[in-house]
Order: C-alpha cells, then structure tokens, then sequence
C-alpha cells in the first residue's frame, strides 16, 4: 500500500495523471450512478415516449453545441498561453458570445423541429433548454485552467454537487407536474447550480470580457478546424438518435436511448479520461522525444482500453439481466439493446486514445480529417442500414463505420508516433472472441426484442392511417 500511495504522492507527471485519472473515473461514476438512479425513479413516474421526447431535446440541444464548439476547452489545454490572464479572459467572452447565440438558436429551430418530428410538444421544450446553454456560456475558465494541469478533484465534486440538485429538480418536479417539461426544467436549474458553485468553489481570479486581438486570432486558428470537426462529432455521437427519430415511433426511441445510455456507460467514462488526461500527457512528454516516453503511453494506453473494453463487454454479457433488474416489463426490450450497442461499441473503444495525440501537437486540422471522415461514414451506414435493415443494421453499422475509418485514423497515429498495431490486434481479437459469445448467449433475448420492436411500429402506423 506505501508503494502504491508512493505513486499518487507529489507533483510529477505520472502522479498527477494517476491522481486525475481517479478523480475523473469517481466523478464520471459518480455521475452515471446519479443519472441511473434518477433515471430509476422517472421512468416509473413518467412513460417511455417521455424519454424519446428528452431524446430528441437532446439531440437538438447537443447539436448545437457541437456545430458551434470554437474549441475554447482544448485551446486552453494545449496553449502556451494557457495561463495567461488576458489570453483567458478573451476566451471566456467568445464563450459567453456562443452561450447566448445558442439560447437564440433554440428559438429559432423550435417550430421546425417540432414539425419534422411530428412532436408538437418540442415547439415549447427547446427554447427553455436553451437556457441551460446560455448559463453554460459563463462558466469561469478556471475549470479549464484546473484540467490543464490535471487537477481535476475540486471540479469533479463541483460538477456532482451540482448534478445532484438538478436531478432531485427533476424528481420533484417530475412528481408535481407529470409531465417531460419537468426533465427540460430540472436541466437549466442544474445549469444554474453548476455556474453558482464553480463560481463559489473554484479559487483564482474571475474572468472579465475582454477581446485582445492576438488572443483572438489563435483561438481562431486552432479552433476553426475544432469547430469543424465538432460539428461531424455530432454525427458521430447524436446521429443515430437523430435519425431514428425519424423512422421509429417515440416509445421504440425512448427504449434505445435508455438501452444506449446503459451500455454506452464505459465507452462514455473512457471518453471523459481520455481526453483531459491523455492531451496533457502526449503535450508535455511527446512520444519521439524519449523511448521512456513512448513506453508510458503504452502503459497507460493498455491500462485505460483494457478497464474500459472489459467493462464494455460485461455490459455485453449482462444487458438483458441488468434491465430486467432495474426497470420494469415496459422497458424489456432494452436488455437486447445493450447488448448490441455494447459491442458496436467495441471498435471505438480500442481505436480511442490516437487522436488526442494530433490535438496535443496542435494538429486540429489532422484531428477534423479524421472526424470528419468518421462522421459521415458513420452517418451514411446508418442510415443506410436503417431504411434497408431495420433498427438491428443500424445498431452494426455504428462498428462497421468505425473499422471503415480506421485506415484514416493509423496515418493520423503515424504522423504523431503513438500507433500500437500490436494492441490494436490483441484487443480486436479478445472483442470477436467474447462479443460473439454474449450475441450467441442472448439471442432468443434479441430476437424476441426485434419482435416486440415490429410490433410497436405495426401499432404505430395503424394508428397514424
């Protein structure tokens, strides 16, 4: 125990990253555990169509914000003026700009989103959820300035103090109101109390608007390319929900997204390490600068696709049993679900950890290649999949897209000196092996659930003619 204490102790860069990496995996399972928690006790005050409705107000809502995301966060991480106060201050006021011009954009869109979905309800949900938006836009910079140096603690118990008010929101008022207008509500109060306790708990100085030209002109430069490759980022996270809305009826949406929010979980918690911790690690110990260096970020590369693949594969093995566990008869077709989306996750998993290498270097632009590409392969099987397959081609294609990709992503790697073939193929291999157990264990389970899905959408149609 002293050996392993000995390694979080002080303030060099492998203890600083394993400090992080722990306060980053609490907080994200903090979170999680939150959200299933509340997401227990709503789906048995609510419906299911209540949470394709918050599905597509999600959709809308992230969409924006990824078709507009500057790359402020990433900015900060990987500039040389990365603690310079004016530097700072002028990306703080970009933000504030966006957070309104986003709020503004939800009104706008409202209407017509409410008429392609056919839920008139969206109409009045969206420009209230644009409320969180524009609150978002004031977050102190100070969060960023805390990650960049991988002191991620105090941010992690901000962000759950403040999930916790806005959840219990949405439980009391979910109670009060009967309604989905109180998951849209409890989302700007969570808003509103994550701003208040950054502003309260983080030390330093606050921000003040300010717009300095050089400032300005860098955020520009590396963030023009970042707000390209948000914008496909969209594709690649939303689109699926963004296009199923379109073909399938509220309640076999509202399933998905619960069966994608439960089997996404480790993906997710990879995402939120890899990315505030692996920028900073690839920035200040670049892999051709020493072989040490390069070791490392093989050791940490095994460490971080391992915990979360194998948690990936779990989810596999036990989706149908977790949902039949936590929900009740209404939401059983989502066992079935996760244990598709798990393994169609797979690939993105094992492929993870490349290209933070390219923003680290400042190489946006590599990074909106990749995105990019990503993204409309991603988009085009889908939907491709969708209209010829049904909801299961549609699931497969999210992983075919990823290895049709891959060619990209390696010259990405190359380029930045951080391609493992080696683990690539190693963990491939143990997804064949184990994922094609868990899809010959559970398939009378899937089976019955593309029956039930069908059925939903025979009822459906009946009932639109």
């Amino acid at each position: 125990m002293q050996r392993v204490a000995a390694l979080f102790a002080g303030q060099g860069m492998m203890a600083r990253v394993l400090r992080s990496a722990s306060w980053l995996m609490i907080g994200y399972g903090g979170s999680q555990a939150l959200r299933l928690a509340s997401n227990l006790i709503l789906t048995r005050i609510l419906f299911p169509e209540a949470f394709g409705l918050m599905a597509l107000v999600s959709v809308v809502t992230v969409g924006l914000s990824l078709f507009s995301d500057v790359g402020v966060g990433l900015s900060i991480a990987q500039s040389k003026r990365g603690d310079d106060p004016d530097f700072l201050d002028t990306a703080w006021t970009i933000q504030v700009i966006r957070g309104f011009f986003l709020w503004l954009m939800t009104g706008l869109l409202a209407w017509p989103v409410a008429q392609f979905y056919d839920a008139p309800a969206l109409a009045l949900y969206l420009p209230i959820a644009g409320a969180g938006l524009a609150l978002a836009g004031f977050h102190p910079t100070r969060v960023e300035t805390a990650l960049r140096h991988l002191h991620a603690g105090r941010v992690t118990a901000l962000d759950l103090g403040a999930q916790v008010v806005g959840l219990a929101a949405m439980i009391l008022l979910a109670l009060a109101m009967q309604s989905v207008l109180a998951l849209v509500i409890g989302g700007v109060i969570q808003a509103a109390a994550k701003l208040a306790l950054y502003h309260i708990g983080l030390p330093g100085p606050g921000n003040r608007f300010r717009w300095e030209k050089t400032a300005v002109q860098e955020l520009i430069r590396f963030g023009k390319w970042i707000f390209l490759s948000t914008a496909f980022w969209f594709l690649t996270s939303q689109g699926d929900r963004a296009i199923l809305g379109r073909f399938v009826p509220l309640e076999v949406l509202g399933l998905y997204n619960i069966g994608y929010f439960l089997a996404s979980f480790p993906m997710q918690l990879g995402h939120a390490v890899n990315q505030r911790l692996m920028i900073p690690v690839y920035r200040d110990k670049p892999a051709d600068a020493a072989p040490e260096n390069r070791r490392r970020q093989r050791q940490l590369r095994l460490g971080l696709t391992g915990a979360i693949l194998s948690l990936l594969l779990v989810m596999a093995w036990i989706g149908p049993w977790l949902a039949g566990l936590l929900y009740d008869d209404r939401y059983a077709a989502a066992g079935p679900m996760i244990v598709l989306i798990a393994l169609a996750l797979a690939p993105a998993v094992i492929t993870m950890t490349y290209d933070q290498a390219a923003l680290a270097a400042g190489d946006s632009r590599g990074f909106f290649v990749f995105s990019a590409t990503r993204a409309c392969l991603q988009t085009g099987m889908f939907l491709a999949a969708v209209t010829t397959l049904g909801l299961g081609g549609g699931i497969a294609a999210l992983a075919v897209s990823v290895l049709a990709a891959y060619p990209v992503l390696v010259l990405l790697a190359q380029r930045h000196h951080v391609w493992d073939p080696l683990h690539d193929l190693v963990f491939f291999t143990l997804c064949v092996l184990f994922g094609s157990g868990a899809l010959h264990w559970h398939w009378p389970e899937i089976s019955t659930m593309f029956d039930q899905v069908h059925l939903i959408q025979d009822m459906a149609f009946i009932g639109a003619n």
